[in-house]
């Protein structure tokens, strides 16, 4: 084949193959544009968008007032790095990270990074130095990122682990609930109360990480009462709770923080993804006396809380606050949590549908049919992404502000390709 007639694709593949390091997974997919729900190829193929940029498009591609936003500030200045000089975008996300803080304590404080994975670290570090303790509790299923703390916190070795040790120490891991997998709420209580017994001292654990939807690792909810019986354990050791909603958060659930949904305050927040609105944007959020226990230069970054990040950050916090969005997210979940159990019923294969609002995914049978799927529905215009420790989870990650028409247009993609690959 000439080069003349190979498509637009195809000569990007060919130099990414050239030039791009070979660790980096990525789909027959190249991206020229996209608007809202919809995402268009270098060949003119138009896709939904049912994986948002890997949840970082919660509010669609290219709000407008997200859009407006960037374009301010980027006629005022790029870069300043807070460290060297102070700037308003910077001190407003804080604030507007405040005002929706589910943690506990009256006076909150944030710190911002530019990833989930550098988020996590700087809660671990804040826990250390706020408890004078080293050791960290993580749990089963659960993804932090993937650099070597967060990496070593995370649940699953390939491929984020193989190869990559030696390992963070003083990481300690327990199973979360797994209903659908035999694992219930009482049997991860008494897991760690077993942990505390023939594992790590308690007294010596800074804090316990967890995910009230776990992401990569299945889209996994947990069940109504741990993330309450979890604090009580915690508290009772003076153990701090840390929440991460990296990929829960910003309204992915419905209401801003999916912790909200249990009743329970954490004492460290850990936001990002769709926070920066498609830009490297990642917060810990938490009461004063913790956030302020470390020292003047013992956090920080040249980037992070970068100031055009921020002004995206302003208007999806507000967005996602506002009760109209969440009525609107909480539709949408009904909306394709109805679709997919009417799925479930219909197609062979599918052995559980599970998630919270619309956060929702199905598992199928093994990791082979689900990327099968993928494939099948990218073929007939369906972007979505699996997950899970096996690979066998269909995550569904579509625009909270997904139309009714682009709902229905994915769903009856995702039948047809579930079909297709149906045993």
């Amino acid at each position: 084949m000439s080069l003349r007639e190979k498509s637009a694709t195809e000569l990007v593949q060919e130099a990414r193959e050239r030039y791009v390091a070979r660790g980096i997974s990525t789909p027959p997919l190249v991206v020229d544009r996209a608007e809202g729900a919809r995402i268009w190829d270098v060949d003119g193929r138009e896709y939904v968008d049912f994986a948002g940029g890997l949840g970082c498009a919660n509010l669609g591609h290219n709000l407008p007032a997200v859009v407006d936003a960037l374009h301010a500030q980027v006629d005022r200045y790029l870069h300043q790095c807070f460290m060297v000089g102070m700037y308003e975008p910077y001190v407003e996300v804080c604030r507007r990270l405040a005002e929706l803080s589910p943690c506990k304590g009256a006076e909150q404080k944030s710190v911002l990074l530019n990833s989930g994975a550098e988020a996590i670290e700087n809660a671990v570090k804040i826990a250390r130095v706020a408890t004078g303790r080293p050791a960290v509790i993580v749990f089963d299923n659960a993804f932090h990122g993937r650099t070597l703390l967060s990496m070593t916190m995370t649940s699953k070795v390939v491929p984020y682990k193989a190869g990559f040790g030696p390992f963070a120490p003083e990481v300690y891991r327990t199973p979360a609930p797994y209903p659908f997998r035999g694992v219930s709420e009482d049997d991860a209580v008494d897991a760690l109360r077993y942990l505390f017994k023939g594992e790590v001292d308690p007294h010596s654990v800074a804090c316990a990480v967890l995910e009230p939807v776990q992401g990569e690792g299945g889209f996994i909810p947990m069940t109504p009462d741990f993330p309450k019986r979890l604090q009580e354990l915690l508290d009772s050791y003076g153990i701090l709770y840390v929440n991460d909603e990296v990929q829960s958060g910003c309204g992915r659930t419905g209401p801003v923080w999916a912790i909200e949904h249990y009743g329970v305050e954490p004492d460290l927040l850990v936001s990002g993804k769709s926070l920066g609105g498609g830009l490297p944007l990642a917060g810990v959020t938490g009461r004063s006396e913790l956030m302020d226990a470390v020292h003047p230069g013992g956090l920080g970054g040249t980037f992070g809380g970068n100031p055009v990040a921020c002004a995206a950050a302003s208007v999806v916090l507000d967005t996602v606050s506002a009760p109209e969005f969440r009525a609107r997210s909480e539709r949408l979940g009904e909306t394709l949590r109805t679709r997919l159990d009417a799925i479930a019923r219909d197609v062979d294969g599918i052995t559980d549908v599970r998630g919270l609002g619309p956060m929702l995914a199905i598992e199928v049978e093994d990791g082979a049919r689900a990327g099968a799927t993928l494939a099948a529905a990218r073929s007939r215009g369906l972007l979505l992404l699996t997950c899970g420790l096996y690979g066998n989870v269909i995550r569904l990650l579509p625009p909270l502000t997904l139309s009714d028409e682009d709902a229905a247009a994915g769903m009856d993609i995702l039948e047809a390709a579930l079909r297709e690959t149906a045993p």
